[in-house]
């Protein structure tokens, strides 16, 4: 693939070092040298990008890593991505592993959905595509109007079980709450493993309180008679004491999940299946956000590996905490972006992969 002959661009966001290592993988990979472009704050925090090549008729993939300052991250994305639309570029694709807000991505309350937002925006700045990988929710796909490709890290996570967990056929898949069986399951069957899911009080499962179900009906006044409406309600959820459905004891628990920022439940899950017997634990995710005082937690935790993908920079965690290690993806980035750019189908990178996966 030819940088100048062939009209593809790659470039580049400044916000992380992490991220312009990415792509200079992506980019060793393809043959293609990075796009110049320079992203700075000025001293009023504005952010400030100057295109420093042509990219008339060109298309242009830019990556952009998830820093901790996630709302200058989005910044420099949007008005890279608008720069580039109205320098004529043919095509803009985004490559972002890791989709900021994606939590934020249901009604609460009197909140809004903020990944719906954030998928305007880019879509409004001048977005022709997304590469993104494991999204938080599947459905977030449908916030946009353009084609999305949701990638997955979970090949990479099997082959790092394979390869690096010597006696991985003692292990069992344990997801840390029911919401995660699915993901846990997928694990276990293509492993051929049993699973565990651990199911109780100490959960920090998503509460009906915060949906914006729980309001009360208006009270209506016709004639000047106020009528309330007589609706049952459900029952409050009492949750049950802490139970592990499955059998851990003797065995290795490798805890999966999409997302690791807040350790304290994956803290209190690794205690758990250690009462329970298991005398190795890990746990995988392909985000690893990490923030606040996650290396510390995990140091002291009765966890002994955490596994995450470079989706998000964390060499600053990695630098606290050995327990930490990191899998490289951005081999299935460089081909996902090839296979856009030349017209080819995506189907291979998504083979095997369910509904449910």
């Amino acid at each position: 693939m030819n940088h100048t002959e062939g009209g593809l661009v790659i470039f580049s966001a400044n916000s992380h070092p992490s991220s312009r290592e990415i792509s200079k993988r992506i980019g060793e990979r393809l043959g293609v040298e990075l796009g110049k472009v320079q992203v700075y704050q000025e001293d009023n925090r504005e952010t400030r990008v100057q295109i420093q090549e042509s990219v008339r008729g060109k298309d242009v993939f830019i990556v952009q890593t998830v820093s901790k300052d996630v709302n200058s991250t989005i910044m420099e994305l949007l008005i890279m991505v608008y720069a580039c639309r109205t320098s004529c570029a043919r095509s803009i694709t985004g490559v972002v592993p890791y989709f900021p807000y994606s939590k934020q991505c249901k009604m609460r309350k009197r909140g809004s959905i903020v990944s719906k937002l954030l998928a305007s925006m880019m879509c409004k700045a001048g977005l022709t595509h997304l590469i993104t990988m494991d999204l938080h929710q599947k459905e977030i796909q449908g916030f946009f109007n353009i084609p999305v490709d949701n990638l997955r890290a979970s090949p990479f996570l099997l082959q790092y079980i394979q390869e690096e967990i010597p006696d991985y056929r003692n292990a069992v898949i344990v997801a840390k709450s029911p919401a995660s069986a699915k993901r846990a399951q997928s694990f276990a069957e293509r492993l051929r493993l049993g699973i565990a899911v651990i199911h109780g009080e100490a959960q920090d499962a998503e509460s009906d309180l915060v949906d914006g179900r729980h309001s009360p009906p208006t009270v209506k006044t016709t004639g000047g008679i106020h009528l309330r409406l007589e609706i049952p309600l459900l029952i409050p959820k009492e949750k049950p004491p802490i139970t592990v459905v499955g059998d851990v004891g003797g065995r290795i628990a490798i805890i999966v999940d999409d997302i690791i920022d807040d350790v304290v439940s994956f803290v209190a899950a690794a205690e758990t299946l250690k009462e329970r017997g298991a005398y190795k634990i890990f746990v995988m995710a392909t985000h690893g956000i990490l923030s606040s005082d996650a290396p510390k937690l995990i140091e002291e935790s009765a966890i002994d590996k955490v596994v995450v993908t470079n989706t998000i920079p964390h060499e600053h965690q990695k630098l606290q905490c050995d327990k930490i290690q990191t899998v490289d993806i951005s081999i299935i980035l460089s081909e996902a972006i090839r296979r856009i750019y030349q017209g080819e189908s995506m189907s291979y990178l998504f083979r095997h992969i369910g509904l449910e996966d």
